[in-house]
C-alpha cells in the first residue's frame, strides 16, 4: 500500500532534467504545469475526477532520506551538490485542483502546479499514477452504476485487481463512482465503507449437503444473509433449499433485515426470472436476488433490457481493471513560466495531431449552467484572470469548428470556477471530504449533465470551449511555427 513517503516514485528522468535545472540555474525558475487528459475512456460523455487526496498525501510527504540519497548516487550521473539540494527539498508552490468527484472532461486542467521548475517536474509522474487510476476506475464505475439504473452495484474486484495498491484504491475510485458497497475489508477499513459479501461455493462445498450449508449459514448471519445457489444445480437444488430455510426461519419468527439468493454463473436473466417466480410463489416477495459473473455495463444493460429480475450486482474483475480500457490518458505539460517580475511567458507544445496541441497560459475552467434547470450549458477553459459576467450576454464557439456557436443571455445562466486552491505557497489549504461524501457529491454533480450526455452509448459530448483571449492566444502561438 501508498507508503508515507512516495518521493522515487518517479520516472528516472525526472531527476535527470532536475539536475540539468538545477546545474544551469534553472532551478529558481517558476514553471505553470497542467495535469489534463485528452480523451474520455470508455467512449464516455464525461470523467470523474478522483484520487486528490492521495496526491495532497504525496505531496506533503515528499522528503530524501539519506538511503535515497544513497541509491542515486551510486548511479554516478549525480552530483554532489545536486544531491545536498535534494537533502533539504520540499515542495514550496501553489496548486489549484478540481475536487474529486467533479464531472471533467478532456483539455481541463484537473491540477494545476505552480512551483519551481525543478519541484514541478518531480511530481509528474507520481501525480499522473495517482490521479490517472483513480479518475479511469470511478469513470468506469459511473458507467456500471448508470447502466444498473438505480439497483445497488457492489464492487467486488479485490482478487482480481493488479496488486494490492490497485485493489484498495480502485475500491476508493469504485466508491466516488457510485458503488454502494464494498467486499474489501482493507478498503472498508482505511476509507470507513459500507462492507458487503455473501458466501462462496467453498461453505457450500464443505458440508454434506447443500441444506445443511444454508441452514447453518442463515443461523448464524440471522439478520442479513444470501445464499448462494448455484453449486450444483440452482433451479433444482440450490432454490428448494433456499426456500426451505427462508420457511424455516418464518415459521421460528426470525425476519432479516436483508436475506436473498445470489446467482454466480448459468444464464442470469433466465434464471432470475425462473428464481424471482419461485420466491414470489412461495411468499418471499422480499427476498433480492443478487447476481456476479464477470459483470459490466454491458452486460448489466443487456439484462436489464431483458426483465432480469437482479436488483443487487456484484461487479469484479471488469470494474477494478476496467479491462476493456486500462489507461486514462492523463498528461502533465508545461503551460508558463512567470518570472521575477510576474510577467508570464506563455508555452504550448505543437504538433502535427491537433489533439495533441496543448493550450497555453494560465489557466482556469469556468462551468456555464443554464439558472433555469440547473444544467450545464457548457465548460469554458480561460486565462485565469478572465471574468465573466453572468449578466451579460456571453458566446462561445467551438475551439475546431469554429462556426459552432452558442449565445447564453445575461441573467439567464451561472457560472462556477472548478478549480480550487489545494496548496498555497507550498502549506496545503484544502480538507478533503470522505470518500462517501465525495460519493454523494458526484452523484449531485452528474444530475447537471443532460440526460443526452450521461447515455451509455453513443453520448452526446457536452461543449468544452475556449475563451476568445485564449483562444487568439493559441493561434498566434501556433501561427509562429509552420507546419507542414
Amino acid at each position: 500500500m501508498y507508503s508515507k513517503n512516495l518521493t522515487m516514485l518517479s520516472d528516472f528522468y525526472e531527476f535527470t532534467m532536475m539536475q540539468g535545472y538545477f546545474l544551469n540555474n534553472m532551478h529558481k525558475r517558476v514553471a505553470v504545469f497542467d495535469l489534463f487528459f485528452r480523451k474520455n475512456p470508455l467512449d464516455n460523455g464525461f470523467s470523474i475526477a478522483a484520487g486528490l487526496e492521495q496526491a495532497i498525501e504525496y505531496i506533503n510527504n515528499l522528503n530524501f532520506s539519506e538511503d535515497d540519497l544513497h541509491y542515486l548516487r551510486k548511479k554516478g550521473i549525480f552530483k554532489e551538490e545536486f544531491l545536498d539540494y535534494l537533502r533539504n527539498f520540499k515542495f514550496t508552490g501553489d496548486i489549484y485542483a478540481i475536487p474529486e468527484g467533479t464531472v471533467v472532461f478532456p483539455h481541463e486542467p484537473l491540477m494545476r502546479i505552480t512551483a519551481p521548475i525543478i519541484e514541478a517536474q518531480l511530481l509528474e509522474s507520481a501525480l499522473l499514477n495517482i490521479i490517472n487510476h483513480q479518475s479511469l476506475i470511478a469513470t468506469k464505475a459511473v458507467r456500471v452504476v448508470n447502466a444498473a439504473m438505480g439497483d445497488s452495484v457492489l464492487e467486488f474486484g479485490l482478487r482480481r485487481a493488479q496488486g494490492p495498491d490497485a485493489a484498495i484504491y480502485g475500491t476508493r475510485a469504485a466508491m466516488i463512482g457510485g458503488c454502494a458497497s464494498t467486499s474489501n475489508v482493507e478498503a472498508a477499513r482505511m476509507f470507513d465503507l459500507p462492507l458487503s459479501g455473501t458466501m462462496a461455493h467453498s461453505w457450500v462445498m464443505s458440508f454434506d449437503d447443500e441444506l445443511s450449508a444454508f441452514r447453518e449459514y442463515a443461523k448464524l448471519y440471522t439478520d442479513s444473509f444470501i445464499l448462494l445457489i448455484d453449486t450444483y444445480n440452482t433451479l433444482e437444488s440450490g432454490m428448494p433449499n433456499a426456500i426451505k430455510v427462508f420457511s424455516e426461519l418464518k415459521e421460528a419468527g426470525v425476519s432479516p433485515k436483508v436475506y436473498g439468493v445470489r446467482l454466480d454463473s448459468g444464464d442470469l436473466g433466465y434464471l432470475s426470472k425462473r428464481v424471482r417466480v419461485m420466491l414470489d410463489e412461495a411468499g418471499f416477495h422480499d427476498a433480492i436476488i443478487s447476481a456476479s459473473s464477470d459483470l459490466d455495463e454491458y452486460l448489466i444493460a443487456n439484462l436489464k433490457s431483458e426483465g432480469a429480475k437482479i436488483t443487487h450486482w456484484g461487479v469484479g474483475t471488469k470494474l477494478i481493471t476496467s479491462m476493456d480500457c486500462p489507461a486514462f490518458g492523463g498528461v502533465y505539460k508545461l503551460a508558463a513560466e512567470i518570472n521575477d517580475d510576474n510577467f508570464v511567458s506563455c508555452k504550448i507544445k505543437i504538433s502535427e495531431n491537433p489533439d495533441k496541441i496543448t493550450n497555453p497560459g494560465i489557466k482556469t475552467v469556468f462551468r456555464l449552467y443554464d439558472k433555469q434547470t440547473g444544467k450545464v450549458k457548457a465548460d469554458l477553459i480561460s486565462l485565469h484572470d478572465e471574468v465573466i459576467d453572468p449578466e451579460k450576454d456571453l458566446t462561445i464557439f467551438d475551439p475546431i469548428n469554429t462556426w459552432l456557436r452558442m449565445t447564453l443571455k445575461g441573467n439567464q445562466f451561472f457560472v462556477k470556477d472548478l478549480l480550487v486552491p489545494i496548496f498555497l505557497n507550498g502549506k496545503c489549504v484544502y480538507k478533503s471530504p470522505s470518500v462517501m461524501e465525495i460519493a454523494a457529491f458526484s452523484k449531485q454533480d452528474q444530475a447537471t449533465l443532460w440526460d443526452e450526455n450521461r447515455r451509455l452509448f453513443n453520448p452526446n459530448i457536452l461543449p468544452v470551449d475556449l475563451s476568445e483571449k485564449l483562444f487568439n492566444l493559441k493561434r498566434d502561438m501556433i501561427f509562429e511555427f509552420e507546419i507542414r
